[in-house]
């Protein structure tokens, strides 16, 4: 399996590419009042809306301001396109199948995290981006980002 490597709060991150459909320079994130607290707000691509999720708020790690270095990396998550922040894209590796631990032998609430790749410059924790968003948070997201679409189409 490739995967796409990233770097949050000094953790290495990694998610299956098939998931990474972009990558992309920081740019300003427009806030949107009502939505789920791991969105940090949305951001224009192309004319879509996408959310941008805080991984760092997602995986309960010390908030940093973003940066114009930092990436935004375009996944599909829970059937829905989104954008991750992340501080910064670092690779894309080939993972092992026999690299691969589950997390649930070593973590059983990881959560968010689907395993465990032990490369040989390190360990990379694995998303589970199905699990990103909680039934509520996505109901929640799709309330706030149609009436920011009608709010849009009215202007």
């Amino acid at each position: 399996m490739q995967a796409l490597i990233f770097d949050v709060a000094e953790q290495r991150y990694g998610l299956p590419v098939p998931a990474a459909l972009e990558i992309f320079h920081a740019v300003e994130i427009t806030p949107v009042a009502g939505a789920p607290s791991v969105i940090e707000g949305v951001v224009d691509v192309r004319g879509a809306l996408c959310p941008v999720v805080n991984l760092r708020r997602r995986f309960g790690l010390g908030s940093t301001p973003m940066d114009l270095a930092h990436h935004l990396i375009m996944a599909t998550c829970s059937g829905r396109t989104v954008l991750l922040q992340a501080d910064r894209v670092l690779d894309v590796v080939e993972i092992d199948p026999d690299q691969m631990e589950d997390i649930l032998d070593v973590l059983p609430r990881a959560g968010r995290i689907s395993g465990v790749a032990r490369l040989p410059d390190g360990m990379v924790l694995m998303t589970d981006l199905d699990a990103f968003l909680t039934e509520a948070e996505s109901a929640e997201l799709d309330a706030v980002l149609l009436a920011t679409s009608v709010r849009d189409v009215d202007a």
